[in-house]
């Protein structure tokens, strides 16, 4: 196990593990603070996505360099509407969602996958297996920023199965540190939706 993280980055720059280190760190924290309903998922969640987008492009693996910048514009749009009060109460408690925002979900993971697809073929980038799995887990994971944003408990299931995805698909590519951070995510993510559910009841 530990040859496989350190093969991993045998050719690796040291500005690179450096930003990885620091994206893993900030990654686990935004997912802790999201459990707690507390609105530093957002700050901690963009440094995360951000130095992500940028490692993955890199690296040419661009649906995933996709959702990862999907969800830098998310956490301000989720950070914005995570503030709001009114008065003193809070005026986005946790919910579920309604038939609407279920077949809204249903129809932004269609599109998501389709204009993946289409990415990978304007840039003209030969779609291998493994792909398929990168267009499938950013339908899923843009669904569940945008349930996420507006505090729905189902973002929690998305993360959850999304995540399940690509572990393997990171081990896979030997980006064992990233397959890591997305193990302790579901684990976290297991967690915060019996906290939420909990809170629902």
């Amino acid at each position: 196990m530990i040859d496989f993280f350190l093969n991993a980055y045998k050719n690796a720059s040291t500005t690179q593990i450096i930003l990885e280190f620091i994206a893993f760190v900030f990654g686990i924290a935004s997912v802790w603070f999201a459990r707690k309903e507390n609105i530093l998922v957002y700050p901690t969640g963009l440094v995360a996505t951000i130095i992500t987008t940028y490692l993955l492009f890199i690296a040419g693996y661009l649906g995933d360099m996709m959702i990862n910048f999907y969800f830098s514009i998310m956490s301000i749009y989720g950070w914005f509407n995570w503030s709001r009060k009114n008065n003193t109460k809070d005026n986005l408690p946790i919910s579920r969602t309604n038939d609407k925002q279920k077949a809204i979900g249903i129809l932004l993971f269609l599109i998501t996958i389709i204009v993946v697809f289409c990415i990978y073929n304007y840039f003209d980038y030969k779609i291998k297996t493994e792909n398929y799995f990168d267009m499938l887990a950013a339908g899923i994971f843009f669904t569940a920023m945008w349930y996420m944003a507006l505090k729905k408990i189902e973002n929690w299931t998305l993360w959850i199965i999304g995540n399940l995805i690509v572990i393997p698909l990171y081990a896979y590519r030997e980006l064992g540190m990233l397959s890591l951070q997305y193990i302790i995510f579901t684990i976290l993510a297991v967690w915060a939706y019996l906290e939420w559910r909990k809170i629902l009841k």
